[in-house]
């Protein structure tokens, strides 16, 4: 297993407590292959300004999604919690960003999309010190490094119930294959549950006695 904590590196972009950007908002559709409709109010100085993302897209449809309790982890401005909830009435979804912007949105979006969620501020899992989940999804931020996104996965582990999972989205030649060789190490299992294009996702399970 790989270590369980990772340095901290500087925040950049998007990645960051405070944006300093000027706030404009625009808003952002994003229809399931069933035909729901969600939308969201994205702002400015957070990820995907503008649009729902197409690796989050990819997760939202095909993130397997079990047990009671899932964390969105770096929620955004709370596509990947919000859909869940949505499409999982009876889930308890927790979600969490170090952007206090990210967070302000994601609680507006929440509400506008009539879903009870449980959203914090805060970077890594320090929110969540005393939970468990289910389910941790993430849609890892990769402005901030790759230090930032190995912590996200090495501490993971102990944020997880037996038989969790973490399952990470990616690009897999841009950055996928790291992301993928850490999971295996932390957990000492990683599949593919989604190819399409480049993106991939990938899911390991906390075993009995990790």
């Amino acid at each position: 297993m790989g270590p369980l904590r990772a340095p901290l590196i500087a925040m950049d972009h998007y990645y960051t407590r405070k944006p300093n950007s000027v706030l404009k908002i625009r808003t952002a559709n994003l229809k399931l292959k069933n035909g729901r409709i969600y939308k969201f109010k994205t702002p400015s100085g957070v990820f995907s300004f503008g649009k729902v993302d197409k690796a989050t897209k990819i997760l939202v449809e095909h993130a397997i999604v079990h047990g009671k309790k899932v964390l969105d982890l770096g929620c955004g401005y709370g596509v990947v919690g919000i859909v869940v909830k949505g499409e999982y009435p009876d889930s308890e979804v927790y979600m969490s960003d170090v952007n206090e912007r990210a967070v302000e949105f994601a609680r507006i979006n929440a509400k506008d999309n009539n879903v009870d969620v449980t959203i914090k501020c805060g970077s890594f899992y320090d929110p969540w010190q005393e939970e468990k989940f289910d389910v941790i999804l993430l849609n890892p931020p990769m402005a901030a490094g790759k230090a930032t996104v190995l912590r996200m996965i090495y501490e993971s582990i102990k944020h997880l119930n037996e038989k969790g999972s973490l399952q990470v989205v990616a690009y897999h030649n841009k950055g996928g294959s790291y992301i993928k060789k850490a999971m295996q190490e932390t957990f000492g299992n990683v599949e593919d549950i989604c190819k399409e294009g480049g993106i991939r996702i990938y899911k390991s399970v906390r075993l009995k006695g990790a």
